[in-house]
Order: structure tokens, then C-alpha cells, then sequence
């Protein structure tokens, strides 16, 4: 039996309070690597939505594209058999968004001047913001893909700090059952995994939001 205040009866004590702060400690590596499934859902989530709707976005600027092209084409036919009627016909019907890009064009002397480009649709001013939109939302997706990457790893190292507080915990534990020196090394190697985990987990990130 050990006297009170000897150095066996505070390792008994200074075990059971690492037993217990690791305990909260396991518990709430669990919680947080939990927190950052979730988080890794929404990302997931976001960028699938995302992924969606660039594909829609994409789908709309090539068929206006396509619309662009085969007035575009129409009125050089018309204009170039001299059908002026017809050539005016598919200039009104320009759409918007092609119109700065085919006065530019017409600004370059296409038809006298061989350095002008071919058509409008190599200028900068031809835009269709369907594909600007598909492009961002390209963007977008991939960002929250790596914010979902970011995030299953997040969670695995939550995972490994309950591990390792759950080791600390057994050699807490095994403090109980050992004497002499080997209680004390088996108290501070419990100690130091614990320490060191505290210390690795203190420079992740927190998930508090619901």
C-alpha cells in the first residue's frame, strides 16, 4: 500500500486527470471530424451544382454561337451576291451580343484589306455570356472540389487525433496495472502522445457551423 503524497500516489492522480482531459479531447476530435464530413458534403454538393450548371451555360453559348454563325454566314452570302434586301434581312436579325464584334470587323476593311481577320468571331469583342457564365461556374466547381479535398483530409487528421488520444488513453490506463519504473515511462509516454496531439490538432481548422 502507498502513503499519501508519495511519488506513485501522484502518478495515480496526475492518470486520471490525463484520463479524463483525453477523453474530452477524443470526444472532440470525434466531433469535429464529423463536422468536416459535412463540410466535405456541401463543398461536394456546390461543386456538382456548380458542374451542372456550367454544362447548361455551355450548352446555351454554343447554340447561340451556332445562331451567330449561320446569320453571320447568310448575310456574307447575301452581301456578297449583291442582294441588299436580303444581306439588310439578316443584319437586323444580328443578335445583341454579336453586334459590337461584327462592327468591329466591318471596321477593319474585311473585304479590300488582306490582314483583316476572316470573321468577327476571332475579335475580342465577340462575347457570348452564356460562355462567360460557363466559365466561371467551370471555376467555381473546381474550387469547391478543392475545398471538398481540403476538407477530406481535415477530417482524416481529426480522425487520427481520436487514434491518438484514444493511446493516451490506454497507457493512462496501464498505469493502473504497472509498478515501479516501468509506471512511471508508461505515465510519460502516455503524456507525450497526448501533448504532442494537442499540439498537432491545435493548428487545424474549426468547424462550428451548422
Amino acid at each position: 500500500m502507498t502513503t499519501a503524497g508519495t511519488g506513485p500516489d501522484r502518478i495515480e492522480i496526475a492518470a486520471t486527470v490525463l484520463l479524463a482531459i483525453a477523453t474530452i479531447a477524443t470526444a472532440w476530435s470525434g466531433y469535429q471530424a464529423t463536422r468536416w464530413g459535412g463540410e466535405t458534403s456541401k463543398a461536394f454538393s456546390a461543386a456538382n451544382a456548380a458542374r451542372v450548371e456550367s454544362t447548361r451555360a455551355s450548352a446555351l453559348s454554343n447554340t447561340l454561337s451556332e445562331v451567330d454563325v449561320e446569320t453571320f454566314t447568310s448575310w456574307a452570302d447575301a452581301f456578297v451576291r449583291e442582294e441588299t434586301e436580303l444581306a439588310d434581312f439578316y443584319r437586323a436579325r444580328f443578335r445583341d451580343e454579336f453586334q459590337p464584334a461584327f462592327e468591329a470587323w466591318l471596321a477593319t476593311d474585311p473585304f479590300d484589306n488582306p490582314d483583316a481577320p476572316r470573321t468577327p468571331f476571332v475579335l475580342p469583342e465577340y462575347v457570348v455570356a452564356a460562355g462567360v457564365e460557363a466559365d466561371e461556374l467551370a471555376a467555381a466547381a473546381e474550387t469547391k472540389s478543392a475545398e471538398a479535398r481540403r476538407n477530406v483530409q481535415r477530417q482524416s487528421n481529426y480522425v487520427l487525433g481520436v487514434v491518438l488520444f484514444a493511446t493516451s488513453l490506454v497507457f493512462a490506463g496501464l498505469t493502473k496495472v504497472s509498478t515501479g519504473g516501468a509506471r512511471l515511462a508508461v505515465f510519460g509516454f502516455g503524456c507525450a502522445i497526448f501533448l504532442g496531439t494537442v499540439i498537432w490538432i491545435a493548428t487545424f481548422p474549426i468547424s462550428l457551423t451548422v
